[in-house]
């Protein structure tokens, strides 16, 4: 067998003359009668090889029956190509290899979308054919980015005097928002492990224990519907520290994502991350995930029209709501037909409708203008409104105002080409709700998980106002996309119950689920705190992808599904009988 001397993406000018050995796939042919030209492909990059009807012997038959995806190896002379032949679009494009020896190690059958164009297969029969869409010179450069952004992880905590340390993929069902994937046990008939949403209380153990800097890329699971940013298993890169604040944590994820960026695509973060709080964030940008590569801020002008004619506003104020403006450049764009295209988006997204006006040289007119005569001035003060410019406003209960119109944001930027989509920027978003409110199940829950410390002042509250109680949560988000999320923990035993008993997790459920961590908790607990990044969505994000399916390497579909290998399916009637389960029919 001939085995490889070189890559395919290896040779240069200065190795003319030499023989070597090239081993890969064919990715492209040219035959131009007696001499044939082939692109060889590997991992590494891509040569042109030569067979010279009068060089080769007999060989040169099988050579013209290549095909597309055939693996071959071959023995022959690097020699630089005519000038005019250069291919200036390959790092190897100035020189060839010509073939002395052909060895044929596989053939390939007919493809079923084309290898060197992606676009030529739907995503369903990509994913059908994983190991063939694995070759595309787009997935090879995701996967590589992938391996890059783990491998600058790693250096980064290693050099930081954190141990990576693993935890278990078999633990305790411990539901809490996500349901779990479940293991049924062989040995222990009737019970079942569950497989970890994340290791957040293995990682706090480990503080309790003593290796006060934690890390791990780890697989999490998560039985929930998907979507594009979603999969049943995904990756995430989990930290957890002890004697540490919010700001330690902090400061240490910027310091490894400034690494990650520049080693992986060659960007320079900035060198400190703006703070927003979550108040913050949703009543400037409508989200707790705001993308900031663009202005149009919101204001609240609450306050405002409750001194106009606008009485739905005025009642929407009086009754606890509030009311959001944003003002906007493009009026050429923003036609009476476009606005009304909005105004339905706005009632798809579940609003009651969209107010607006246009700024013109004489001032505000249009749309709601009647019924704001006394404020028009103070409106475009509050915008530093221009003519040209259009101002949007939306009344709702609660935050709903600054939702809607933080979506309405995000329209606008990617309509208007606001977006640099070129740049990256970073921002953390704090103090989030420690609590919200179910409607359904009417009692609180965790908006992050229920371990997540109160903030000190706030602790006194959760008797009598939890929603008013602030968390130590901190969100890291990128472009508009949350990447992560983590936040100082509940060290001390009587305040964690405390928080269990606001969400009505009763002692006997709390010991059920959690006792392990509660009686650890109690042997000494230091002052402790994490993040948890979500791999993919970093990869996602430095590839320029839309999906995280496009960085993983065998994920599956929007319904779960591995159309690859045929996963989930059926087991045999022994594998249930030994396990003493059986399948119903419901």
């Amino acid at each position: 067998m001939l085995k490889r001397t070189h890559t395919c993406g290896e040779l240069r000018p200065k190795d003319s003359g030499k023989e070597v050995i090239l081993c890969g796939w064919v990715n492209t042919t040219r035959d131009h009668g007696g001499l044939i030209f082939i692109d060889l492909r590997d991992r590494y990059g891509i040569t042109q090889i030569v067979f010279d009807q009068s060089a080769c012997g007999d060989f040169y038959e099988k050579a013209k029956k290549l095909g597309f995806e055939d693996v071959i190896g071959i023995k022959g002379i690097v020699r630089k190509r005519p000038e005019e032949s250069i291919n200036e679009n390959l790092a190897t494009g100035e020189i060839e290899v010509l073939v002395k020896e052909l060895e044929i190690f596989n053939e390939s059958k007919p493809l079923p979308f084309m290898v060197t164009d992606r676009s030529s297969g739907l995503e369903n029969l990509r994913l059908k054919y994983r190991y063939l869409d694995l070759r595309t010179r787009e997935m090879q450069r995701n996967i590589y980015l992938r391996h890059k952004a783990a491998q600058t992880v790693r250096e980064y905590y290693n050099s930081q005097g954190f141990y990576e340390i693993e935890t278990p993929f078999l633990m305790k069902s411990t539901p809490e928002g996500a349901r779990d994937f479940l293991v049924p046990s062989r040995i222990h008939r009737g019970k079942f492990y569950a497989l970890p949403q994340s290791p957040q209380m293995f990682k706090q153990i480990l503080m309790i224990a003593g290796f006060d800097k934690y890390y791990q890329i780890v697989r999490c699971f998560r039985d929930e519907d998907l979507r594009a940013d979603r999969q049943p298993e995904f990756t995430q890169i989990d930290v957890e520290m002890s004697f540490v604040d919010e700001n330690d944590v902090m400061t240490s994820t910027e310091e490894m994502l400034r690494k990650v960026f520049k080693n992986t695509i060659g960007v320079e973060l900035e060198e400190k991350f703006p703070v927003l709080t979550y108040d913050e964030a949703i009543k400037r940008y409508g989200s707790d995930s705001p993308d900031i590569r663009f202005g149009l801020e919101l204001k609240d002008v609450s306050k405002v029209f409750l001194e106009s004619d606008f009485n739905i506003f005025k009642k929407a104020v009086a009754d606890g709501g509030f009311v959001a403006g944003l003002c906007s450049p493009a009026m050429d764009y923003l036609t009476r037909m476009e606005i009304d295209r909005l105004t339905e988006q706005v009632k798809n997204w579940g609003g009651k409708g969209l107010a607006w006006g246009r700024i013109t040289e004489k001032g505000f007119e249009g749309g709601i203008s009647k019924f704001v005569e006394g404020i028009k001035e103070k409106l475009i003060d509050i915008f530093a409104a221009k003519p040209g410019n259009v101002m949007f406003f939306i009344a709702d209960k609660d935050y709903r105002a600054f939702e809607l119109l933080g979506m309405l944001r995000s329209r606008l930027g990617e309509n208007l080409n606001l977006i640099k989509t070129d740049s990256f920027k970073c921002i953390w978003v704090t103090n989030f709700p420690l609590l919200e409110w179910d409607e359904e199940e009417q009692r609180y829950k965790a908006m992050h998980h229920p371990f997540t410390a109160p903030v000190a002042e706030d602790i006194e509250l959760l008797e009598t106002e939890p929603a008013r109680v602030r968390s130590r949560a901190y969100d890291i988000v990128i472009n508009g996309v949350e990447i992560g999320g983590g936040s100082i923990r509940n060290h001390r035993v009587d305040i964690q119950k405390k928080l269990f008993k606001v969400l009505g997790i009763s002692e006997e459920e709390a010991e059920r689920k959690f006792g392990f961590l509660l009686e650890a908790l109690s042997y000494g607990a230091p002052p402790h705190g994490g993040i948890a990044l979500g791999f993919d969505r970093l990869i996602m994000l430095l590839a320029g992808e839309e999906s995280i399916r496009e960085v993983i390497a065998f994920p599956k579909t929007k319904n779960a599904l591995s159309l690859m290998d045929g996963s989930p399916s059926e087991v045999s009637e022994e594998q249930l009988k030994e396990l003493g389960i059986k399948i119903t029919k419901y």
